[in-house]
Parts: C-alpha cells; sequence; structure tokens
C-alpha cells in the first residue's frame, strides 16, 4: 500500500492510524491469511503539486496496489490523475472513475445541515466559510433553504472582523465551515466578542467538536451544535481506540490525548485500510490477482486494477466510522450522531441517517428555556388581550398563559437570561393605596412583601406605585379614554330631501313667494306699459289688457323659481327689476339646496350626546365608572382639574355601582346602553375593533405607560430595561401589538361614515317624499281639472255663438247653437272616450256634435 501525508504533520494521527492498520490487518488471520500487507509511506508539501506527483510516480514504481490520499483537496487532485490514468485505486476524498470516498457523500452531508438549519427554524443566518477547508455544499444549501444569508468567505485572519460584523447586525445563528485549526483560533475571536452567550447559536460543519477546548463556552447557555462521525459508546469503537493509543505509545512514539481519539480523520483512514483489504479479499477467493511493473514513464494501465476497485464499491462494513457501504465510489450509508453543548459536557441529542434523515431524541435540549439556573416568580392578572388563560386540563404551569404580556415576557427572558413561575395575584387587583388605612393591595402589596420577583401585566406606571415598588421602561403608552356605545342613526323621515332647508327658511321662501306675487301684480297694474292691446289689427274692436293678472303672477313667480320657461316677459322696467331680484334670490335658494342635499341624504347622521368628558360631566341621563383598584380610578381621585374633580364626585357618590371588578364587567354595561365606561386606551382600542356597537369619545385624557414591575432595588429592573428598549428599536413589540390588536379574523368591518366617495345608494326611504308630492300633485290637478270642467258644462257651455257666412240679400245672419240636455257624466265619458282614442284628431271641430236635436236661433 502507499500513502501520502503532508510534510509539516509527520506524526498526524492519520499516519498513526494508517500504520496500526496495517499492524491490526497482518495480525489478524480472517483477513488475507497468506498475504502480508506491506506500506510505502511518502511526505510531500501541499503546495508543491509538483513534488506530489513525483512522489506518487516513486510509490508506483515500488508497485503499490492502491494509494491512499489525504484529506487535501488540492493534493487529491494531483494524486487521483496518476492513479486514474494506470487503472490503480486511489482511496481518499476524490470519488471518480478508480476512487473509493471513505468520507461521507457530500451531497448527503449536505442534506444533514440542511435538515437540521430547518428544525431549528432559521430564518436569518450567517455562514462563516474556509475557502478549501469546507466540507458542504454553499449553493446546495442556499437553494434549498429560503432563509435571509448572510454568507462569508473567511480565513484566519478576518474572523474577528467577520464576528464582529454579525454581531452589529444582530445575526445570532451562525454555521462554522472552517477546518480544526481555523476552528480553534474562531473560538478565541468569539470569546474576545463576547458572543458566548444564550441568544448565540453555532452549527459546527467540523465532526471533530469534543476535540475542542469549550471549557469557556459551557456556563454561558451558549448554543453550540454539531454532528459526530465517531461513536465512542460502541463497544467495538473503544477497543480499537484503546488498542490505537498502545500502539502510538510503544511503536510510533507519540502519546496520544484521550479526545484526538474522537477525531474523524484517523477513523476514516483506519477504515479505509480495512475497506482496502475487505475488497481484496473478495477478489482473491474468485480470481488470482497478478502484479505488474507499472511506471509513470509508460501509461500502461494495470489490468487487474478495474477488477480491484469494482470489489471494493461493493464492500459492506461496518467500521469506527459507522456502517460502510458505496455506489460509485461515494459513500451512502453512514450514521451521524447530533451533539449539542451541555453546561457540563456534550451530549447526544439526536441522529441523522441517509434514509431516516434526521431524528431528534432529546427537543428539550434546543427549544426548553429551563436549562438556565434563575427561576423568577412572576405574577399577573388576567386581562383581554394582555394575559389570557386556558382552562383545558391539558394545560399545566406556564402554557396555562397565553396574550400579548405573556409574549413580551417569553421574549424578555431569553434576552435577559432567566427561566419563571408564572401565576395569579390572590386577589384579582393591580393594586392600589388605601386612603384610609395607607395599605396596599393587589400585585403591588405582592411586590412589596417580597412574595414576587416581577409583575407582568396592563400595570400603569404612576407616582404612587413608583413611591413603593421599582418599574422598568414603559412597554406601551396609553391614556384614559371614554368608551361609549355606538350612537343610533337619526331616522329616516320620508320628506328627508326637505332636510337640507330648515322649516323656516322652507316657511320664509314660501312668504316671500306670496308677497313676490302680489308685488308684481300690483306693479303690472300700475305700470302703464305692460297694458297692451288685446288686437292690434281689429281697429272695429279696441281692447287694453295686462298680462300680469293675478294667477298669472303667481304662475310667473313659482316658474321663475323652478328654473322653468314661462310665457310671461316683464316690459316695464319696474316689473323686470322684481324679476331679476326674484331670479337672484331663486339663484341661491337652489344653490344652496343642490349643494345640501347630496350630503344630507348619502351621509348617515348619527345623534351623539357625548362628544369629550366635559359633555358627560354636565349631563346626568348617562352614567359613568371607572375599573376599581385601578389607576384610572386614582387618577380621578387625585385630580385637580375641575371636570375631573366633578366627574370624581359623581362616580363616588354612586358608589359601589359606578365602580366594575373587572374590564368585562364594564364592557357588558357599556352594551347595554346608557353608561360610559373610563378606561386606558389600548384596552379600548382592542375592545372597539372586535365591537362595532362600541366606539371611543373624545381623545385621551392623559399620558402614561405600561411597565414591568419589580420590587424595590431588584437586579433585574436594569437587565430587563434595555431589554425592552432593544425590542422596541427592532420592532418586535410593535409586531407583538399587531399580532394580538389587528387579527383580521377578530376584528369586525366597520363601516366608514368619513369617506365621502363611498356614499350610500339611496333608497325608498330618503326621496320617497319626492314621490309623494308628485301623487299629490297628480291629484290636485285631476280635481281642479273635474271642477273646471263641472263650470263649464254648468255655466260656459249653455249658448255658443255661431257666424254663418250666409246672405239675405243684404244682410248677415248671426245664429247661437243649443247643444241638446245631456248628462254631466255622458259629457264626461264621452271627453275621456276622445282623449283615450289615439287615432282622433288633435283638434275637434266643434260642429262636429250637431245632430237633430241641435237648434238654432237666429239673432237677427
Amino acid at each position: 500500500l502507499g500513502a501520502i501525508f503532508p510534510k509539516h504533520m509527520s506524526k498526524d494521527t492519520s499516519e498513526l492510524a494508517f500504520k496500526y492498520a496495517v499492524q491490526r490487518l497482518n495480525r489478524d488471520t480472517s483477513l488475507l491469511p497468506e498475504s502480508v500487507v506491506d506500506y510505502e509511506i511518502e511526505y510531500v508539501n501541499r503546495l508543491d503539486s509538483f513534488e506530489t506527483v513525483q512522489k506518487v510516480c516513486k510509490l508506483v514504481d515500488v508497485g503499490v496496489q492502491a494509494v491512499f490520499s489525504p484529506t487535501d483537496s488540492v493534493l487529491a487532485t494531483h494524486i487521483h490523475s496518476i492513479c486514474d490514468a494506470l487503472d490503480i485505486p486511489d482511496i481518499g476524498r476524490s470519488a471518480d472513475d478508480f476512487s473509493i470516498n471513505v468520507f461521507p457523500s457530500q451531497q448527503l452531508v449536505n442534506q444533514a445541515f440542511i435538515d437540521v438549519i430547518l428544525y431549528l427554524n432559521w430564518t436569518r443566518f450567517g455562514i462563516l466559510h474556509e475557502k478549501q477547508y469546507g466540507i458542504i455544499n454553499i449553493q446546495q444549501l442556499t437553494r434549498s433553504i429560503h432563509a435571509e444569508v448572510h454568507l462569508r468567505q473567511v480565513s484566519r485572519g478576518t474572523f474577528l472582523s467577520t464576528l464582529k460584523e454579525f454581531k452589529n447586525k444582530e445575526i445570532h445563528n451562525i454555521v462554522i465551515d472552517a477546518n480544526s485549526d481555523g476552528i480553534s483560533i474562531l473560538l478565541k475571536n468569539i470569546l474576545q466578542q463576547q458572543m458566548n452567550e444564550y441568544k448565540y447559536h453555532y452549527l459546527f460543519t467540523s465532526f471533530d467538536l469534543e476535540t475542542f477546548d469549550l471549557e469557556d463556552f459551557k456556563y454561558n447557555f451558549v448554543n453550540i451544535t454539531s454532528f459526530r462521525l465517531v461513536d465512542i459508546g460502541d463497544v467495538a469503537v473503544k477497543e480499537v481506540l484503546k488498542d490505537l493509543v498502545s500502539f502510538g505509545h510503544h511503536n510510533a512514539n507519540v502519546h496520544l490525548r484521550k479526545t484526538v481519539l474522537l477525531e474523524s480523520e484517523p477513523a476514516l483512514m483506519f477504515d479505509s485500510v480495512y475497506v482496502f483489504a475487505i475488497g481484496l479479499q473478495t477478489l482473491d477467493q474468485s480470481h488470482t490477482l497478478r502484479l505488474s511493473n507499472l511506471t509513470c514513464d509508460v501509461e500502461i494501465p494495470w489490468n487487474g486494477g478495474l477488477s480491484l476497485i469494482n470489489y471494493i464499491n461493493s464492500v459492506e462494513w461496518k467500521g469506527l466510522t459507522g456502517p460502510i457501504q458505496f455506489k460509485y465510489g461515494q459513500r451512502v450509508q453512514f450514521k451521524l450522531d447530533l451533539v449539542k453543548l451541555k453546561q457540563h459536557s456534550i451530549v447526544k441529542v439526536g441522529e441523522w441517517t441517509p434514509y431516516g434523515h434526521l431524528n431528534i431524541t432529546e427537543p428539550s435540549m434546543f427549544f426548553d428555556s429551563g436549562s438556565m439556573n434563575v427561576t423568577l416568580v412572576v405574577i399577573t392578572i388576567l386581562e383581554t388581550p394582555y394575559v389570557m388563560m386556558h382552562y383545558g386540563k391539558n394545560f399545566t404551569g406556564n402554557e396555562r398563559f397565553y396574550g400579548f404580556c405573556v409574549d413580551i415576557l417569553e421574549t424578555i427572558s431569553h434576552e435577559v437570561g432567566f427561566d419563571y413561575i408564572l401565576d395569579l395575584v390572590p386577589d384579582r387587583k393591580y393594586g392600589a393605596k388605601d386612603p384610609d388605612t395607607g395599605e396596599w393591595n393587589g400585585m403591588v402589596a405582592q411586590l412589596m412583601k417580597y412574595k414576587a420577583d416581577l409583575a407582568v401585566g396592563s400595570m400603569t406606571i404612576t407616582y404612587a406605585r413608583e413611591s413603593v415598588i421599582d418599574f422598568t421602561k414603559p412597554f406601551m403608552n396609553l391614556g384614559i379614554s371614554i368608551l361609549l356605545k355606538v350612537p343610533t342613526s337619526e331616522p329616516t323621515r320620508l320628506f328627508s330631501f326637505m332636510n337640507p332647508l330648515a322649516i323656516e327658511i322652507w316657511l320664509y321662501v314660501l312668504i316671500a313667494y306670496f308677497l313676490v306675487s302680489i308685488c308684481i301684480y300690483i306693479v303690472g297694474t300700475l305700470s302703464p306699459i305692460e297694458w297692451q292691446c288685446i288686437h292690434p289689427c281689429d281697429l272695429s274692436l279696441i281692447k287694453i289688457a295686462n298680462q300680469f293678472s293675478l294667477s298669472d303672477s303667481f304662475w310667473f313667480t313659482i316658474g321663475t323659481l323652478m328654473q322653468q320657461s314661462p310665457d310671461i316677459y316683464p316690459r316695464a322696467i319696474s316689473t323686470r327689476i322684481i324679476s331679476s331680484i326674484w331670479g337672484f334670490f331663486s339663484l341661491i335658494i337652489v344653490a344652496s339646496y343642490t349643494a345640501n342635499l347630496a350630503a344630507f341624504l348619502t351621509t348617515e347622521r348619527m345623534i351623539n350626546p357625548i362628544e369629550n368628558a366635559d359633555d358627560l360631566a354636565t349631563q346626568t341621563e348617562i352614567s359613568y365608572g371607572t375599573l376599581e383598584s385601578g389607576s384610572t380610578m386614582t387618577f380621578f381621585r387625585d385630580s385637580m382639574i375641575e371636570t375631573y374633580k366633578k366627574m370624581w364626585r359623581s362616580m363616588d357618590n354612586k358608589k359601589p355601582s359606578a365602580f366594575t371588578i373587572t374590564y368585562e364587567d364594564g364592557i357588558k354595561r357599556v352594551n347595554q346602553g346608557n353608561y360610559a365606561f373610563l378606561m386606558e386606551s389600548t384596552m379600548l382600542d382592542y375592545i372597539v375593533q372586535r365591537d362595532c356597537n362600541l366606539t371611543q369619545i373624545g381623545g385621551l385624557l392623559d399620558t402614561k405607560g405600561y411597565g414591568i414591575a419589580t420590587p424595590k432595588g431588584s437586579p433585574w429592573r436594569d437587565k430587563i430595561s434595555l431589554a425592552i428598549l432593544e425590542l422596541q428599536e427592532k420592532g418586535d413589540i410593535q409586531m407583538l401589538y399587531d399580532k394580538w390588536w389587528k387579527n383580521i379574523d377578530e376584528t369586525c368591518i366597520r363601516r366608514s361614515t368619513s369617506k365621502q366617495s363611498k356614499a350610500n345608494a339611496l333608497g325608498l326611504e330618503s326621496i320617497g317624499g319626492v314621490f309623494v308630492v308628485l301623487i299629490a300633485g297628480i291629484l290636485v290637478a285631476v280635481v281642479v281639472a273635474f271642477f273646471e270642467f263641472w263650470i263649464h258644462f254648468r255655466y260656459d257651455d249653455k249658448y255658443k255663438s255661431v257666424q254663418q257666412g250666409i246672405d239675405h240679400g243684404t244682410h248677415s245672419v248671426n245664429m247661437a247653437y243649443i247643444p241638446p240636455a245631456r248628462c254631466f257624466w255622458t259629457e264626461i265619458f264621452e271627453e275621456l272616450r276622445f282623449a283615450l282614442w289615439c287615432m282622433n284628431k288633435q283638434k275637434r271641430p266643434e260642429l262636429n256634435r250637431v245632430c237633430s236635436d241641435c237648434k238654432f236661433i237666429s239673432d237677427l
């Protein structure tokens, strides 16, 4: 056998494992009993490819049957080119035609790391990749994971700057793909940058994590994960490793540390020798392997090389690195143990195989915060959506609680580094000071008695509370506001089209109409210009008349107001002045009416009796109150503003009916009507978005904030305050607010009344009065027409003068037409029949009805 090792590592453990494997193989009578395995080793400079080629040719001249190349990919390429030309098996990291790669397939190793990243649910992470040493395929990994990946190609001189960059960008999940020497330097740089905290998670691609000094990382809760190729718990592995230590001490003068025995490279070299031996033995059983003198000078392939490589490729065996099986020279069967750093040691938390993929046996090692030593007692109070509770039997401990404040507490516990036990305050109160006894109750009392370490919830920071306990920086700002039931809509009236003008305006317009009509009649009568001759062409009949009769004056005025074109036009200057002024008046009235009509008919008007706190304080119909023993009650009790003092006196006189024990009781009373509830704006916003029957009245009465309470002098206050500021700057608290307040599945759809572009369609209830006016006008016209017909029938149609052009000599005869006596209803029926008979002429001759009963009376 021939082997190539780097010069600068003459006492490399891989070389020791190679020598030990050959010696153990010669002692093993079950493998190659009639053969003796010998080896030749050459040392090369990893940067000198010419020297490497010469050393390989030297091994070929000796007559080696296989060449074991190092893991260095640069040298492996040159070694393989010679072995491929001469059909000599090359057992190393390459996997071409005449190569066997005992190292697990890179594609499968890549998939193993992808599965771990997906399991950890990393959505943002960085990769430190050392060129020519990395074992993962960066392109395959980044294509398979949909996440924000920050890739940096590093060297030993750029580790520190890259870590600093990741720290500034708050990249806490990092994949480290480097060789052993680089990892040792990187670990020191991590300590230098103080990135050995619980929030950081490092995933190493090296299979030798247990060989590094991690003493400074064990007690800071930092997450370090990697795969292990050699299972140190296996009995056969322990036996080989113990024998290897003894061999190194006596035969090679190499003293091995216990941790070095776990390295994957020596184990792979040992397995490579045995894989070759098993393949050679299988070939011996069926064929006779003949050696031939090979040389690099003449490219004559070895006849037995192809058969030997095929038998090696079919080997199935369990070695130090687990089960071994090949496919086209690639190792496709192996087992990787997933290990993670714990406080005292590195422990196995799962395993990965090509067929079973990732199997996590200890999920608590990744997601359980119980690994932290500090456990705080946290009290809270149920308040939707800040803190809510699951009442099922399957929920115990902290799992019972959920909500906005619970999410903030969970995030802060990870940021600061503590575990907690969450429970409810016994009396279900936030905490207020009794003005008579001076005693505190609620969560404030629990903190003052040091029965709890933290108080989390919708707890307002006030001067009184701050004087007896400590508060962190506020995680939410708010104020007091008024919750009231949405006012009822103004009922739609039948004559809503009259709403644009007030009743008195309609009366004034009506009075103006009568006055202007009468004025035009009087002025037109007095003006001589308005008197005109009726028949100017008939000189025998001179008769003058005025066009502005009383009825015509009223018709002219209403026609002008309705923007119609009457058939009467004033001639005198006086009547024209009145007409112009009336036209201007009509223009303004009609324009004002039209402008307001759209708004009145398309906008839903609300009857809102309360607009602000002053309105609430001055009325007595709607009662109001607040939460008992809360900061809102304290605000009104201690306020020096007259309006708020008046409101407090009213609430205090109605005690206890004005106050509620919980927010739910207050909201229920508001829904019942005639009650306004004074509460924090954030809670009010949550309720209003989920109940469209409720609304906020006015703005904020004050400004304050919610904070996490601690006992006086607690060391946790400053740490939690810094964590809150960090969460606010990153926007995490705003995202949690949107999650619990603006959940689309829970919010109601409120109809907007401020967007005029989305006006409602007009219904019959809005403009139905117009149709009523139309129908009423038609009915009045029909009645008037009936009376006009009756009057005409009764008086005006008895005699009709008929001019006959009959000459009796020199005389003209005038006759009167006397219609026959007919029934009034018959006349109406005949007129209606004539009107409804569409084929009749539009103008009816007057003498069409002359019959035998008609008489003519001559007027001689």
